[in-house]
Parts: C-alpha cells; sequence; structure tokens
C-alpha cells in the first residue's frame, strides 16, 4: 500500500525559504528553527508572529526547509490552511506577507486579520 505524504499546512517561498535560512545563521544556541503563530492581538483580533522557537511541540507542524525547520503553531494551523508565506523587501521595509485564503477581514495597516 502507497501511503500519500500529507500536505503542508502552508506553503513557503523560496523567497521565504531563503529568510529562514537566514535566520537560523543567525539564531541563538538554542534555537532548533523558526515557527508562525498566530495570537491574538491587534484591531482586527489575530496577528501573524514569527519567532525562533527552543524546543518541538508535538502539536505543531513541522515543514523541512532546505535553510532550516520551520514550525506551524498546533492552534494556529486552522486560521493558516492553504496560505503562502512570502519574503517580501523593498527600500522603505521588510518583512513577511501571508496571503492567506482563510482571512475574511484585515485592519488598515495590515498587522491584523480576521477569519
Amino acid at each position: 500500500m502507497r501511503v500519500r505524504e500529507k500536505p503542508a499546512a502552508i506553503r513557503l517561498t523560496p523567497a521565504a525559504e531563503a529568510r529562514i535560512a537566514h535566520l537560523m545563521e543567525n539564531a541563538p544556541d538554542d534555537a532548533i528553527g523558526v515557527k508562525l503563530s498566530t495570537p491574538r492581538r491587534g484591531c482586527s483580533g489575530l496577528a501573524y508572529s514569527v519567532d525562533y522557537v527552543s524546543e518541538e511541540s508535538s502539536f505543531d507542524e513541522k515543514i523541512e526547509t532546505p535553510g532550516g525547520t520551520f514550525y506551524v503553531d498546533g492552534a494556529s494551523v486552522l486560521y493558516l490552511v492553504g496560505s503562502v508565506m512570502d519574503w517580501k523587501e523593498d527600500d522603505f521595509a521588510a518583512g513577511f506577507v501571508f496571503d492567506n485564503p482563510n482571512a475574511t477581514g484585515a485592519c488598515g495597516c495590515g498587522e491584523s486579520f480576521t477569519v
């Protein structure tokens, strides 16, 4: 019987993977990866938060990238399924950008979203 591999909850663009690799090159000694979560904050309710993680949780989704391990918070996966995470950089700003098909609204500044 052939077992089909489960697709990742979110897709990372090559630019996002490169940024994760850069973050891991400069990570604290105890960091095992980078983790995306959606804490409650902002005017629309949920925000995207990317942080170093020092221990693995069995509830988190684990995505192996060429530059390091990327985790998606287990409690946030339902808000993020089908999303694409990218890294954008220009003369004035740099940061991760999310194309989230589950978001039904966002605040004017783009810092938070609603599902």
